[in-house]
């Protein structure tokens, strides 16, 4: 077994370890197919491209996605949906500002329409000021729309193929070293 599937069953939880916990027993039947569980560069590889395009959806429904995705592809389950915690409170707004950005440059309004001001944030009433940027978000209109499936499929061809180079380098590094265990060059 390759030291990349060692790490990451290391890093992985275990199915069937998975499965004792009471809560999630019933799923046993539906998620126990080692399909979900596989580490290959496949799957792997694509089931963080998932997990890239899933962590651009809006607030709780990345994991969701993420897992349903997974679960149509016949993908790493784990993989993708640990991959869509790049998106957090932290860099939320700064991804969300690049797919706006992204596009506008898609829809050719590069030079058009100029972002609007968050709002300030009111400690008197956190409830209007979440109606204002609410307000504020949906004034962000096409280019968002755009935008954040774009990136998020831009991010996932991306890290796709990054799995996929990363995992090939690491094998061909691999077969030199033996190679050169062996004495034979």
């Amino acid at each position: 077994m390759s030291r990349i599937r060692q790490h990451l069953r290391k890093l992985l939880p275990d199915r069937h370890v998975l499965f004792q916990n009471r809560y999630l027993r019933w799923l046993a039947p539906y998620l126990d197919h080692p399909a979900f569980w596989s580490l290959n560069r496949r799957k792997v590889a694509l089931a963080f491209a998932i997990g890239l395009f899933s962590g651009l959806m809006p607030g709780p429904s990345q994991m969701i996605t993420a897992a349903l995705l997974a679960l149509v592809f016949r993908v790493n389950l784990p993989v993708a949906i640990v991959t869509t915690l790049y998106s957090n409170p932290l860099t939320y707004l700064p991804l969300y500002y690049l797919a706006y950005t992204y596009g506008k440059l898609l829809l050719g309004r590069v030079n058009h329409d100029t972002m609007t001001a968050i709002p300030e944030w009111s400690m008197s009433s956190p409830v209007e000021w979440l109606q204002q940027v609410a307000g504020w978000m949906a004034g962000l209109g096409l280019p968002l729309a755009v935008g954040v499936p774009m990136l998020g499929l831009t991010l996932g061809l991306a890290g796709y193929l990054c799995v996929r180079a990363g995992w090939r380098c690491y094998i061909v590094m691999a077969w030199k070293k033996r190679k050169g265990w062996r004495g034979t060059r």
